[in-house]
């Protein structure tokens, strides 16, 4: 198997056991709509775009210190 997809599932695993102990549920719930589920996603990707964001800055200032080589 491909080695980024075993990386990718080993951390699939770490996770749903993580959110298993942090949250006592799984995403098997039944107590959410679709809304709620839709809300979640957008939460979590709206997360995802702080941290490109935040990445694009650290690459950009890094270029402008040449240093960007670095971060790569």
């Amino acid at each position: 198997m491909d080695k980024n997809v075993t990386r990718v599932r080993k951390k699939l695993a770490d996770r749903a056991a993580t959110g298993l102990k942090k949250y006592g549920v799984t995403t098997e719930r039944r107590d959410l709509s679709l809304l709620d589920w839709l809300n979640h996603l957008q939460d979590e990707l709206l997360d995802a775009a702080v941290y490109v964001e935040r990445l694009k800055t650290d690459i950009n200032t890094s270029k402008q210190t040449d240093n960007w080589r670095e971060i790569l």
